[in-house]
């Protein structure tokens, strides 16, 4: 069996999709249902088994409670970076995964858990070493410490362990994720609502919308998930995002075109889309100020190094499949 802990969630969901893709389906999903329509995200999919993540934690304590496991996908988190109760973060996030580390250890259980590229705070460099690191938040820190835990453990573990430190992942199954959702999903419900699209304006020596972020669609989260489960030969911690930062205007342009294009309307030129109004700027948040990635973009040197090839998708292919999956 494989568990998938947050597996209704966004990245987790897609993941048991890309399982079943593969003829898997003795996969246990762990999460909490307390928003219920997060179940519309594995409605499709097939699952041998469902726990509470509470009812998970506590057979982590109890020998025997739970089956035998091949794999743990570890997806489960609180990923708001605005959370500021520092005692939830760290029991929700650095605390549970602690546990779940120590039980992988022992039963010699491979261990692939999600990371965030919000350990490297503003940047500029966003290479897997610790002089990169430095957190703006204590979600990114939650993160940090239990990388740096696993760090400690590497050259003694039983079993592999792999953390993959996500940049900024969109696609389908996100809905759930309100303000924390991606710029993309964001940009798609403005359009829809509105008929235009709201950037912030300048600010950091970037222009309007051109603040620059490293954006990744879920579908190459999913496949480096699965490289790491097929080469168990493999642990550390590594960056996963496509290795190129694009500015916010590209997002805003590719869906403002691809609902157009779904309306059978012609794609138009950045140019054009502000003349028209279609995409408009906002005086950048005074209380972002100081507490924002202007700009980040993954070093794929060691992920490469260990003979990734896959070829990530551009924004402009990523948001015209995600527009497409979610409107048809």
């Amino acid at each position: 069996m494989i568990i998938v802990t947050g597996g209704a969630g966004f990245i987790g969901s897609n993941l048991v999709a890309g399982l079943n893709q593969r003829g898997i389906n003795d996969i246990m999903v762990v999460d909490d249902l307390s928003e219920g329509d997060k179940f519309k995200n594995i409605a499709s999919t097939q699952i041998a088994d469902y726990l509470d993540k509470d009812d998970f934690r506590q057979r982590l304590q109890q020998s025997g409670k739970l089956p035998k496991i091949q794999a743990v996908f570890h997806q489960g988190a609180c990923s708001d970076t605005t959370e500021q109760d520092g005692r939830y973060m760290m029991d929700n996030n650095y605390r549970v995964s602690l546990e779940l580390l120590e039980y992988c250890q022992q039963q010699r259980i491979p261990l692939i858990y999600a990371s965030s590229a919000a350990v490297y705070g503003a940047g500029p460099n966003y290479q897997e070493q610790p002089d990169c690191e430095a957190p703006l938040n204590v979600y990114g820190y939650s993160k940090l410490l239990f990388d740096q835990v696993v760090r400690r453990q590497l050259k003694m573990l039983q079993a592999p362990v792999v953390g993959l430190r996500y940049f900024n992942v969109y696609g389908p199954n996100e809905d759930h994720k309100g303000r924390m959702a991606s710029v993309a999903r964001h940009n798609m419900k403005q359009f829809e609502a509105e008929g235009f699209v709201r950037l912030f304006g300048g600010w950091d020596g970037y222009g309007d919308g051109q603040q620059q972020r490293d954006f990744i669609a879920v579908q190459d989260v999913v496949k480096v998930n699965l490289f790491f489960l097929d080469h168990p030969q493999h642990s550390g911690i590594f960056n996963c995002g496509t290795g190129r930062a694009q500015p916010f205007n590209d997002v805003a342009l590719a869906v403002v075109n691809s609902m157009r294009e779904h309306q059978q309307q012609p794609a138009l030129p950045l140019v054009e889309l502000v003349q028209q109004q279609l995409i408009r700027y906002i005086d950048f948040p005074e209380d972002l100020k100081g507490r924002y990635q202007s700009h980040t973009q993954a070093d794929l040197s060691q992920l490469r190094a260990l003979g990734y090839e896959d070829e990530f998708m551009s924004v402009a292919e990523g948001v015209r499949a995600y527009v497409q999956a979610c409107y048809g």
